[in-house]
C-alpha cells in the first residue's frame, strides 16, 4: 500500500519512476505494482508521452484505501500523544522534523553520488 501514496500525492507515473521516489528496486516495484493492480488499488494506462510504455495510476479504491489508512495512522497518533504533555509532544515533533530532514539530505546526496557515478 505505501506505493499508493506517491501515485496520490505526485500523479501517475512509470513504475521505475516510482521505484526512484521509493528509493526502492525497479524489478520489486513492478512486482508490488502487478499485485495493486491485481486488487483494483491501481491501474495501467498509457504514457502520454510514450505510448509504448504505461503509467500506473491509483484508482478510487485505492484513494480510499490510502484514505483509510492515513485515518488509521492519525486515530493511533492521537491516542498515544493523549497522554503526553504539550511540550513533550512539541519537542518531539521538533526532533523528528529534523530526523527526517537528515534522512532525506542523506538520500539526496547518496542519489547525487549516485548519478555522477553513473555518468
Amino acid at each position: 500500500l505505501m506505493l499508493l501514496f506517491p501515485l496520490r500525492h505526485l500523479g501517475p507515473m512509470r513504475v521505475t519512476d516510482l521505484a526512484e521516489v521509493k528509493q526502492a528496486d525497479a524489478s520489486t516495484v513492478s512486482r508490488q505494482a502487478a499485485q495493486l493492480v491485481k486488487a483494483g488499488l491501481a491501474r495501467r494506462e498509457a504514457d502520454p508521452v510514450d505510448g509504448r510504455a504505461s503509467r500506473l495510476a491509483i484508482t478510487d479504491a485505492g484513494a480510499d484505501a490510502c484514505r483509510r489508512l492515513h485515518e488509521a495512522r492519525q486515530a493511533l497518533l492521537t491516542q498515544v500523544f493523549s497522554t503526553w504533555p504539550p511540550d513533550r509532544v512539541d519537542a518531539f515533533a521538533g526532533l523528528f522534523a529534523e530526523f527526517n530532514d537528515s534522512v532525506e539530505a542523506l538520500v539526496r546526496s547518496e542519489s547525487a553520488a549516485t548519478s555522477r557515478e553513473n555518468a
